[in-house]
């Protein structure tokens, strides 16, 4: 050790480490804590969401049946006049002298101070009473427009709102239908798919014209009012139920293409996993900017904000929650049976797999002695009945 050096020995020795491998402490290692999986099992609680979805449709139903619709302007046919006061009242002051006219007239603000009079059908001698009235009351008034819509209007803006709602459903069942044609099951299967997304469509359509029935018949609430913008609302409440419902229906398509030993209920369930976040979130954020326009916007705004909030989350629901009970067979991997509920290719094809594999087996038992050849026929008998499933599993759904 050199004397010139002002490192000490101890501290010198410290730092010299010994060959070979280095010593660890006895610890107990630390158990590894398994990966949480998410569950989300909605086959398995369907019965609930449908129960959940026959509390609303069915007093729904009950309402549009007994009581019907409180019709506006552009269904039940009236008198509409667009007028401003030079006195610019405001809006309840209006509403005060449409009401006292007992002429069940309604009003809407416009921007820039004008109002929307409308009122059940009028003769000449009627509309220019209520002119006189309502100058007597307000002061002087400025009429823009007299707008007269007559019954047949009305019954044709009827008839093309239904025909559009039938076309979109028979259009929905024909696209999944050959879409869906290629999974087990075939044109069969296709069909149940597009069934499936065609009662979907009717559950969002019933749900929201139930509860308009209920708001404007029983309630009374102008804002359960049918007009153009309702009708409007459904069609669109249509198209974005059909996305949703395509959306889960094709992830469900593919699932079953790649994941062949898998149940379908189980199929359903991975592929509602994988798509309700983005259904939910993306439903989200359209009902926040419907929100807003539901509060601060304007009382003929009103109406078309409430009638699509009501349908982007029944639409939201329905595709992911209410799955409609559909009876899908298909054969299980490792069983060839070419029969009409089992006559899929890519179960055939799975069939013919494993028929390959069981007579190279069969070949290779056979050249064994003949006394091991027994017992192995006989564990491989008992091992195929304990673990081979049914020839054809039906699976209800």
């Amino acid at each position: 050790m050199s004397e010139l050096s002002d490192v000490k020995a101890e501290e010198q020795a410290a730092d010299i480490v010994p060959e070979g491998p280095a010593k660890v402490p006895d610890k107990e290692a630390e158990p590894v804590k398994p990966p949480k999986v998410r569950r989300l099992n909605i086959i398995g609680r369907r019965n609930l969401f449908f129960a959940l979805s026959l509390i609303i449709i069915v007093p729904g139903i009950i309402s549009m049946a007994t009581h019907g619709f409180r019709l506006g302007i552009d269904f039940a046919g009236g008198t509409e006049l667009t007028v401003t006061f030079a006195n610019h009242p405001t809006l309840p002051q209006v509403e005060a002298a449409v009401d006292s006219e007992n002429a069940n007239g309604s009003v809407i603000q416009t921007t820039g101070g004008g109002y929307i009079l409308r009122y059940p059908p009028l003769t000449a001698a009627q509309t220019t009473n209520v002119q006189n009235d309502l100058q007597g009351k307000l002061g002087p008034m400025t009429v823009a427009q007299i707008l007269e819509v007559g019954g047949t209007i009305a019954g044709e803006t009827i008839e093309f709102s239904l025909l559009a709602v039938a076309i979109a459903a028979t259009g929905l069942l024909i696209l999944l239908s050959i879409w869906f044609h290629n999974v087990p099951g075939g044109w069969r299967a296709g069909f149940q798919f597009g069934g499936s997304a065609v009662a979907a469509l009717l559950h969002d359509v019933f749900v929201l014209t139930g509860i308009f029935s209920i708001l404007g018949k029983v309630f009374g609430l102008r804002i359960g009012e049918i007009d153009a913008f309702f009708v409007t609302a459904v069609l669109t409440v249509v198209g974005f139920s059909v996305h949703d419902t395509v959306v889960v229906f094709d992830r469900i398509r593919e699932n079953l293409r790649v994941s062949q030993r898998l149940s379908f209920e189980q199929v359903v369930n991975l592929s509602i996993m994988q798509t309700a976040a983005r259904s939910i979130i993306t439903s989200f954020t359209v009902v926040l900017v419907l929100a807003a326009i539901l509060i601060a916007g304007g009382p003929s705004l009103q109406g078309l904000a409430l009638a699509l909030m009501i349908g982007i989350v029944s639409g939201t629901y329905s595709s992911i929650f209410t799955f409609a009970r559909r009876r899908h067979r298909t054969c299980r991997p490792g069983q060839y049976r070419r029969s009409r509920s089992c006559s899929s290719q890519r179960s055939i094809t799975w069939a013919l797999s494993c028929t390959r594999s069981t007579s190279r087996a069969r070949r290779g038992a056979l050249s064994a002695s003949p006394s091991t050849t027994m017992s192995r026929s006989r564990s491989r008998t008992a091992s195929a009945s304990a673990e081979s499933p049914a020839p054809c599993s039906t699976m209800q759904t």
